[in-house]
């Protein structure tokens, strides 16, 4: 499982978040006695990555090798322009001498060792580690995500922390989902195991089996990734109901109730009651969905897709909302209005649907559905209270939402 980058350029309001982030981080992964500011004894030294006025990496300057391995099997980026950056680090992080001249950027934590995460860690897996620390962009669902490196630069695995009400929910519900999807054999998907499973200091610690993203990449076919989200869709089975009667509506509807405090939250409610209106008689076919398959959460491999951060993965939702959210996300990456990006994907769920035999109107209700899904999701995590850059559903989704459900006959 490597680190989540989804493409975003980074501004300076952003950066200034992520700074004061590291430090909050750094305060719960070495709470007091230890300090930033100390000489000794030192528990540990990172290196951060561009710099402490960009932070996005803290990799462990243990040596040379774990340094390098931090950094090569972080995450794999999205650009060649990307990939050439970090490659330069690595170099840099193996040449004895050059990390200390081309990255410079250096935090110290002094104090005792024993209350820190990697004490916590090196004793939950009985194996001697050392910490890489990602450094996220402002979302409500932000936590800290760990790197577990050998002394020998293997990657031992992911581990993340859920710190608050939400992050420890998401923590919670992703170890369950692991253990499920343990058991129901999908083959066309290989998904993390759990390692271990606990709590530290109050926050809830999920460590995971590492993905092998340094494995060679092959194209994705569009099939083949229609073929793994439907595989993932009936791995626990599938069930068939009008969607006013549906226990998925039951549930969203709740979800609704609890947000129509808030302007956004009503207006969502209103359009999501019209489509159902509209559409309550529709039959719909229900399964499940990892929640947010986007192209910055797999990777693809000659002989398997690589798929991580399922956190968000819920049975009983209608059939493709996979395929609609991986494809929204895709545009959303790309583009600067995300407005548009809902358009687009709403004017091909049609041919996206097709390989969920999910056609005609229930493909354009389930579309709307999705639609209605995340902004409930947003809403119900506060995005943007945290500051998340799409985190204002009335500048992009509801008023999508709210035209094509008034235009539905």
């Amino acid at each position: 499982m490597p680190v989540k980058t989804a493409p975003a350029r980074l501004t300076a309001g952003d950066a200034a978040l992520r700074a004061q982030y590291m430090e909050e981080v750094l305060r719960l992964l070495y709470p007091e006695p230890c300090t930033t500011r100390g000489k000794a004894p030192v528990v540990t030294e990172y290196v951060v990555v561009p710099d402490a006025r960009r932070p996005r990496l803290l990799v462990p300057t243990r040596s040379r090798r774990v340094a390098a391995a931090a950094v090569s099997r972080y995450a794999e980026p999205q650009s060649r322009v990307a990939r050439l950056k970090r490659d330069a680090v690595v170099a840099a992080l193996r040449t004895p001498g050059a990390a200390a001249i081309l990255l410079r950027h250096r935090v110290r934590i002094c104090g005792p060792a024993g209350e820190t995460i990697d004490g916590y860690l090196r004793e939950a897996l009985d194996t001697d580690l050392a910490v890489s620390v990602h450094i996220g962009p402002a979302r409500a669902n932000r936590k800290p995500v760990l790197q577990l490196i050998a002394p020998d630069g293997e990657t031992l695995g992911f581990a993340k922390l859920g710190t608050g009400p939400l992050t420890r929910r998401l923590v919670r519900a992703e170890t369950t989902a692991l253990s499920a999807l343990s058991h129901v054999g999908i083959r066309d998907v290989t998904v993390p195991k759990v390692l271990h499973a606990g709590e530290w200091r109050g926050h809830q610690v999920l460590v995971q089996s590492p993905l092998p993203v340094w494995r060679p990449r092959a194209p994705l076919a569009p099939d083949r990734l229609a073929a793994a989200m439907r595989e993932v869709a009936g791995c626990c089975g599938t069930s068939r109901s009008w969607l006013a009667t549906s226990p998925y509506w039951a549930e969203l509807r709740d979800r609704l109730d609890a947000v129509a405090d808030r302007p956004e939250g009503a207006a969502l409610g209103t359009a999501a009651r019209s489509l159902v209106e509209r559409g309550g008689d529709v039959d719909l076919r229900y399964g499940a969905w990892h929640g947010d398959w986007s192209p910055w959460n797999m990777a693809t491999l000659a002989d398997t897709l690589l798929v991580w951060d399922w956190e968000r993965f819920t049975t009983g939702v209608p059939l493709g909302f996979d395929a609609v959210h991986y494809d929204l996300q895709r545009r959303i990456q790309s583009t600067s209005d995300a407005e548009a990006a809902v358009e687009a994907t709403l004017a091909v769920a049609a041919a996206l649907l097709r390989p969920f035999e999910v056609t005609g109107a229930a493909a354009r209700l389930t579309a709307l559905l999705y639609l209605v899904d995340l902004a409930a999701r947003y809403l119900a995590d506060r995005q943007a209270e945290a500051g998340a850059r799409l985190g204002v559903l009335g500048t992009w989704l509801l008023p999508v939402l709210v035209r094509r459900v008034e235009g539905l006959s």
